[in-house]
């Protein structure tokens, strides 16, 4: 059998036309000559080197489809009929109202987060609501690398850039119902901080935190983008951008000219850190006034794994963001959203085991969240069980988002008048359809009917996680997250129980 998808596909909308499937390649095992071209082969035939990406980003979501042999759905959640672990063993103590899902993590600034959730980096779709629901929820939140590219309004000067206004409302969106949980932390890469972007949002805009990224998201590159003529191609390098062909030289606009120059292409700077500029440029970060310094890394070989979690121990990093496959957001090429890293449950493996080893030679580590591919409940009590006490949480992004682009449009249905069939049950207005809003009510008092029904959205689906996760622990008899083990999951598959016994990978 293969576990990787047909050469059809929700990134370009490709499809196979025949029912017949050679699986080794993809292609239909019936290939014809009256095809009318429909297939990802067809679509590279016509247009060439640009599907390698996605072909339907925009206003949508891109996410890896291929089905891993190995993922949380492999374990079971065990439970225990006896005793209450972390509250009097009571009727009225044990209950899932007292389990404790309240999380703390910083090496020099502590932050509090309401529940074990965080939402990892994002600057597309719905990211005011995406931001405010975090705030809502207790939690911290990342806005997205290359947030620059969306501002309309940018302004640069000798190379760095002097007036920023998207990154003030984005950091706006979050601070505005900031409860005194969580935190909304800068994502950088590269060349962000090659435009002065941390100084201007330190500085200028009052954030309090930068992300430092080590590849593009969870799938290793960074993307490349075709620019249809000479002029975008220009302004995409005045912006700071690698061009190439380089559109500033002679030769080229002469061949541009004469109509035979290859396409132009945007490509964003791979990072290339050593030890040295990262403990220099976290140094620079700090006395810029970050009081937070998170990491984004990715499911890498286990050594470069092991070395980034040393220098974020040796720097004081707060947090460090794992990012496994299975998640996705669409700015990567198509088949490294499939084909690229380790699966979320090995990446988790190969990183607690690396903390294990660096715990036991007395070095402190910063706080560990595992993210790719997560959604619901039973995955999130699943990673937290499974990090033996070395996860402190789990990152949501694509479900959070999906939640804040739900909740907005069936918020502007409701206020229409145009109620969803399947809520009509509930009411017919915004206050009676979104239950959850009692909780919100219950934090910011009546206002909270005010609120943007996507920000409502993002709160209620974090909330619907954060109830779920405290029915397990409760099930188990921890009503404290710190209890959790892998004493806490039943391996289902060979593969499952292989992972647990430090069995899977070869080394």
């Amino acid at each position: 059998m293969s576990y990787s998808p047909s050469l059809s596909s929700g990134f370009t909308f490709a499809k196979n036309r025949s029912t017949f499937i050679s699986p080794q390649s993809g292609m239909c095992s019936f290939c014809t000559a009256d095809c009318n071209g429909t297939c990802e082969i067809a679509q590279a035939a016509v247009l060439g080197a640009q599907t390698v990406y996605p072909m339907t980003t925009g206003n949508n979501q891109i996410a890896s489809e291929k089905d891993y042999p190995i993922d949380f759905s492999h374990f079971n959640i065990n439970g225990r009929v006896f005793g209450a672990q972390g509250v009097p063993e009571t009727y009225e103590d044990a209950t899932i109202f007292n389990v404790d899902i309240e999380r703390t993590y910083g090496t020099l600034n502590p932050v509090k987060m309401a529940m074990p959730l965080i939402l990892p980096a994002l600057i597309k779709l719905n990211w005011e609501d995406y931001f405010a629901g975090a705030a809502m929820a207790g939690i911290t939140c990342v806005i997205g690398e290359h947030a620059r590219n969306n501002e309309p309004n940018l302004k640069i000067k000798n190379g760095k850039i002097v007036d920023f206004p998207l990154l003030g409302k984005a950091l706006d969106s979050f601070r505005k119902y900031y409860r005194g949980y969580g935190q909304i932390v800068l994502q950088c890469n590269i060349e962000d901080a090659m435009l002065g972007v941390p100084e201007i949002a330190l500085q200028k805009y009052g954030a309090e935190a930068i992300e430092i990224k080590f590849g593009q998201a969870a799938k290793g590159t960074q993307p490349v983008i075709r620019l249809k003529d000479l002029d975008t191609a220009l302004k995409s390098q005045q912006m700071g951008n690698i061009v190439h062909p380089d559109p500033s030289d002679p030769d080229v606009q002469k061949a541009y000219k004469d109509g035979v120059c290859p396409n132009f292409y945007s490509y964003s700077r791979l990072p290339l850190w050593t030890k040295e500029t990262l403990l220099n440029h976290i140094n620079n970060l700090r006395q810029l006034g970050a009081k937070n310094i998170y990491f984004k890394m990715a499911g890498y070989d286990r050594v470069d794994i092991e070395k980034v979690l040393r220098i974020a121990s040796e720097t004081k990093v707060d947090m460090v963001t794992f990012d496994g496959a299975g998640g996705g957001s669409g700015y990567s090429p198509s088949k490294m959203m499939n084909e690229w890293s380790l699966p979320t449950i090995c990446l988790e493996d190969a990183v607690i085991r690396i903390c294990k080893k660096l715990k036991a030679e007395g070095l402190p580590l910063p706080a560990i969240i595992m993210t790719g591919g997560f959604a619901s409940e039973d995955q999130v009590f699943k990673s937290l069980a499974y990090g033996d006490g070395q996860v402190l949480g789990v990152g949501i992004c694509r479900a959070a988002m999906a939640a804040a682009m739900t909740g907005q449009k069936i918020g502007e249905q409701i206020k229409s008048g145009n109620v969803p069939e399947q809520y009509k049950k509930y009411g017919s207005t915004v206050e009676e359809i979104f239950t959850d809003l009692a909780d919100l009510r219950a934090l910011y008092g009546v206002k909270a009917n005010k609120f943007s029904p996507g920000a409502i959205g993002v709160f209620s689906y974090l909330n619907k996680i954060a109830f779920g996760i405290k029915h397990f622990a409760a099930l188990n008899r921890k009503f404290n997250l710190d209890l959790l083990d892998k004493s806490d999951l039943i391996p289902l598959t060979a593969q499952a129980r292989d992972l647990m016994l430090g069995k899977w990978f070869i080394d």
